[in-house]
Order: structure tokens, then sequence, then C-alpha cells
């Protein structure tokens, strides 16, 4: 458990140092993604992107694990 507490720990470290440079990544405005503004009202939900993103991360720990 300290592992992987010390592991994600240095992730979010690494993701806040390299935060510039990841948001100029397409991830967010992929095709897919459903995206509604009117007057008063928007909405936003990554739905092509959260597949891409569960589907890199069970490759990852499926990786991992081996």
């Amino acid at each position: 458990m300290q592992r992987l507490l010390i592991i994600l720990g240095a992730l979010l470290i690494a993701a806040g140092l390299l935060w510039p440079w990841l948001t100029k990544l397409p991830f967010g405005r992929l095709p897919g993604d459903i995206s509604t503004e009117q007057e008063n009202f928007s909405f936003y939900f990554p739905l092509t992107t959260s597949i891409v993103l569960s589907l890199l991360l069970t490759l990852l720990f499926w990786l991992w694990r081996k």
C-alpha cells in the first residue's frame, strides 16, 4: 500500500509540473465528447476521452501485473 501511494503521489506531482503541456493534448476535445452550450447553461461530458483513458489505464495496469 505504501508503494502504491508513493507512486500515485509522484504521478500527481509529475502531472502538476507538466500541466502546461498536458493541456495542449487533444484529450477532452475528441470526436464523441458531448458538449452543449445554451444561454445560461453549459454541459460537457467527455465520453470518448473517458473510454480512451480507461483503455490506456487498463493496459497499463495489465502490463504492470505481468
